[in-house]
């Protein structure tokens, strides 16, 4: 519960100060275990702050809000609202000189440092992993290496960041480093630097947990989306999921699949590549995660200005066994969830090695589609036929209540419009925030 957040609510309804301070009392009694006298004193300090803290304007104090809530935007979804979102980044940001930035849409970014790539890259823990933190920690690492690998790069360094809420246990800190250092012991990828908070400091109570890993790479050949040729074809490697994967068995009832996403199949898979002189041959990789096969063929054929052909043949079987039979049974579609598998594009002259190379890691890779000339699109071709293969507004609903809020109530257009209004309007707070400063110095 985030106390401030309910302080400024009841303040907005008109409520008196005595009413907000009262049922504030009793919501953090509900929540905390602490004696009434100090859930009161609290409460009124919590009110005080919000007061103290409110009817400030100017750049500093205030933002153009876009009336669009995160939620019902699909940000975080991986799903069409949450690649726009995403698309707003760049002319925030702006210009750069790195090598791959965040307008070419990658799994990293590059720059280039003493005649090296230098790759960087970041990766937010699933949501709902909160009460399992050994799963949170493994999967969140091995997921932020297989973004410095399919940019062509051997990780040399990790880096961890954790936030608990203020009633979480202090162990969950040393469950999710577990889980972390599980995958940094047998990459031998150090992990040597790190956060740790508080969700909100004294503001959410509750023992929520959150936190990110981000990975540091070196590479002389890259592997980017942008490099996807006409011409090339596509390979994948078998999946069996990681976090997404780990959550759908636990909260519909299928722990037992959970064992089946501890594995180090695909960062083993990039290491044979890596390994080899097959890699120069390699045009661009990526990880089957943002919104399933659909989502991440959409943003690579779109970032290489280039029609990208799946083939439905090959693909279900390359999903683990016992994760399709879960995700048949629960009617979800295996193509919109991620299940951690890696696409290869490359010229079809070096498919065969390529798969030899993975094969030799004891893991499978088969082919699943080709690129064209083209717009900017993405098909699948089942029993010959070409359909539409595009994401969908949120990724496959995996658990019971992403099945209950799938579906989008708004109108999506007017939200893009009201989105990019507010993106538009933060490029502009920091053009003059910038002049500002260059008055300074």
């Amino acid at each position: 519960m985030d106390v401030e957040e309910f302080a400024r609510r009841e303040i907005a309804r008109g409520a008196d100060e005595e009413t907000i301070v009262k049922k504030l009392k009793e919501n953090i009694l509900e929540i905390k275990d602490c004696n009434p006298d100090y859930a009161l004193r609290f409460a009124r300090a919590v009110l005080q702050e919000v007061k103290n803290s409110s009817g400030h304007s100017g750049d500093f104090f205030s933002y153009k809000k876009s009336g669009v809530k995160m939620g019902e935007f699909g940000v975080g979804s991986r799903g069409t609202g949450d690649f726009f979102a995403h698309r707003q980044f760049p002319k925030i940001i702006g210009t750069s000189n790195a090598d791959v930035g965040v307008d070419d849409m990658d799994d990293a970014g590059v720059v280039q440092a003493g005649g090296r790539y230098i790759i960087t890259t970041v990766d937010g823990m699933h949501s709902r992993l909160s009460d399992f933190p050994f799963l949170a920690g493994f999967h969140v690492t091995r997921a932020t290496l297989r973004d410095a690998y399919v940019m062509g790069a051997k990780p040399v360094a990790l880096i961890s960041d954790i936030h608990v809420a203020d009633d979480g246990d202090v162990s969950k800190l040393f469950d999710y480093t577990a889980g972390i250092s599980v995958v940094s012991e047998m990459m031998n990828v150090p992990l040597v630097s790190g956060s740790t908070l508080r969700i909100g400091g004294d503001m959410v109570l509750g023992d929520r947990m959150t936190g990110c890993v981000g990975a540091v790479g070196v590479a002389e050949h890259l592997t980017k989306r942008s490099a996807t040729k006409p011409g090339d074809v596509l390979l994948m490697t078998e999946g069996a999921g990681g976090g997404t994967i780990a959550t759908a068995a636990i909260y519909s009832g299928y722990p037992g699949v959970v064992e089946k996403t501890i594995n180090l199949s695909f960062l083993k898979a990039c290491e044979a590549i890596l390994a080899s002189d097959v890699l120069c041959e390699i045009h661009s990789m990526t990880d089957v995660t943002n919104g399933g096969l659909r989502g991440d063929v959409y943003e690579m054929a779109e970032t290489a200005k280039c029609r990208i052909v799946i083939e439905e043949e090959n693909l279900r079987s390359l999903v683990e066994p016992e994760v399709l039979k879960m995700l048949d049974a629960l009617d979800i579609d295996y193509l919109g969830v991620s299940l951690d598998a890696l696409l290869v594009v490359a010229p079809p002259q070096a498919a065969e090695k390529i798969i030899d190379v993975v094969k030799s890691a004891g893991i499978v890779m088969k082919k699943v589609g080709y690129v064209v000339e083209g717009p900017s699109d993405s098909k699948i071709q089942i029993n010959g036929e070409l359909k539409e293969f595009v994401p969908s507004f949120r990724e496959s609903a995996y658990t019971p209540v992403k099945k209950v809020v799938d579906k989008s109530r708004r109108d999506f257009d007017e939200m893009k419009r009201q989105v990019e209004l507010s993106a538009d309007a933060a490029v502009e707070k920091k053009m003059r925030v910038i002049e500002i400063l260059k008055k300074r110095y």
